[in-house]
């Protein structure tokens, strides 16, 4: 029988095991070399499921553990299971690639195994502290894949950029969290919202919370703090981007959420206007800047600025429907995106890559099953019905409307029509514009990433209940 000690480490059980395996996998790589790379990979897909299914396994009211500093509940099950199973994704879109342009090393599953590993406690953090450890873990991590392809000047420049801002808004949120701090004079959630709730929120907790919410915002790429976003995803290799895209937005959205509805719910006033602002900002932003681009990493870049802010609609609300609105929206989106970049990696002719929209033209007469797989993803993103995307979009929305916000909804609304412009002009290159050389043929893993996202996107209409009442049930946790 387990003593309690260990009993206590339950809820961290996943987050272990990507911390141990990742450094088991590491000492083999070191002894066996880069030879090692194609193994450590596999491994560490297989570890990310593990993981996942973990997660899923560990049932039960929701638990505490590290002095109450990490909690596993229904919230935390939910966002760990598509972050890691997020992750896994992109790192088996990865492989091929990496090998292809000379740049496959075992240390890049490690890093993305320590990365999620930090997502995961992101996600649990019950307190500022474990807050900024699990965002430090997970950014560090990131901070080096983005320049993984050392000999690409693109490459180099994306992971400074990444860095250099990174660790800017790394100082805003810990400047943000010792004000908060100070004028409560507690770092965990629930002292915080009590403190909140005793007396009048005063101006030096709402400074703290707007340093909070800016260093949060960064990660998420909302307006005004998106400027890494575009150059970092065209910089970045693909596979690197396709990760970039999923899992940290799903662990980023995850704390964002918590940490207003369990930290500050007595000052929901408060965040609730900055948090409108940084939604309204994304998603125009998202939608008009987007139309101009030509390089189709830069504008998935606008479109994840964009998606953000349609998520942090939900957010806005300050409702457990809310909150289960943007739980569901990142999962959707987090399996849009997967699918989208499983299709920019297969766009490849002879050994050399290649990134412009123009490239598309004319892909239903070359390889009619990707233009329609893509097609049914783009109009996904775009959000007609009766794809997922559509849902995801019309439960932030309602969300909105139900707490009164009606003119971010009309707001998000035009915005979601502006945005179609630049789905819909993709999906006319590839079934009206004279066809461009074939691209070279479809790797399997590919084909199965690109398949199962378009396949989710088109039946989600038919039997929508289990991920919306599993969404449901992880906004409960929160309020």
């Amino acid at each position: 029988m387990m003593n309690a000690p260990l009993l206590d480490l339950v809820p961290a059980i996943p987050e272990l095991m990507l911390a141990g395996g990742a450094m088991l996998l590491l000492m083999y790589g070191v002894f066996v070399g880069e030879r090692s790379a194609a193994t450590v990979t596999f491994a560490s897909v297989v570890l990310l499921i593990a993981a996942a299914v973990a997660v899923m396994t560990i049932g039960g009211a929701p638990r505490l553990t590290f002095g109450g500093s990490f909690v596993f509940d229904a919230f935390a099950r939910f966002m760990k299971a598509f972050a890691f199973l997020g992750a896994a994704a992109a790192l088996v879109l990865s492989q091929d690639y990496l090998r292809r342009e000379k740049v496959e090393k075992f240390e890049f599953p490690i890093l993305v195994l320590l990365s999620t590993a930090g997502m995961g406690i992101l996600i649990s953090a019950n307190d500022l502290i474990a807050l900024y450890m699990g965002l430090e873990l997970m950014s560090l991590a990131l901070y080096v894949i983005a320049s993984i392809h050392r000999d690409n000047a693109k490459s180099t420049e994306a992971g400074l950029k990444y860095f250099v801002l990174g660790a800017l808004s790394s100082g805003m949120l810990l400047y943000g969290c010792s004000l908060i701090y100070g004028f409560t004079g507690t770092v965990s959630f629930a002292g915080i919202a009590a403190a909140v709730k005793a007396g009048p929120v005063g101006l030096g907790l709402v400074f703290g919370l707007v340093f909070l919410i800016a260093g949060l915002a960064f990660k998420v790429s909302a307006v005004p703090f998106h400027m890494w976003t575009p150059d970092v995803y065209e910089g970045a290799p693909t596979p690197v981007t396709a990760f970039f895209a999923a899992a940290p937005k799903v662990a980023a959205i995850a704390i964002f959420c918590r940490a207003m509805a369990s930290g500050f719910p007595g000052a929901t006033h408060q965040w609730q206007q900055i948090v409108v602002f940084i939604s309204v900002g994304s998603m125009l932003l998202g939608a008009f800047a987007a139309i101009g681009q030509t390089n189709i990493k830069r504008l998935m870049a606008y479109s994840s600025i964009g998606h953000m802010g349609f998520a942090l609609v939900g957010l806005a609300a300050g409702t457990a429907n809310g909150v289960q609105g943007v739980a569901a929206y990142i999962a959707i989106y987090m399996i849009m995106t997967l699918g989208t970049f499983a299709c920019i990696i297969a766009m490849r002719r002879g050994d050399e890559p290649v990134e412009t929209i123009d490239d598309l033209a004319g892909l239903s007469r070359t390889n009619p099953m990707m233009a329609a797989a893509l097609a049914a993803l783009l109009f996904s993103l775009a959000g007609i019905p009766p794809l997922a995307g559509f849902f995801a979009k019309f439960y932030v929305f309602a969300a909105a409307i139900e707490a009164k916000l009606y003119t971010l909804a009309v707001i998000g609304v035009l915005a979601s029509v502006v945005g179609c412009y630049y789905y819909l002009r993709i999906v006319k290159l590839m079934y009206f514009d004279e066809p461009k050389p074939a691209f070279a043929p479809v790797r399997t893993e590919l084909k199965l990433v690109l398949g199962a996202s378009a396949l989710f996107n088109t039946l989600f209409v038919l039997y929508p209940a289990p991920l919306v009442a599993a969404a449901g049930a992880a906004a409960r946790a929160l309020f």
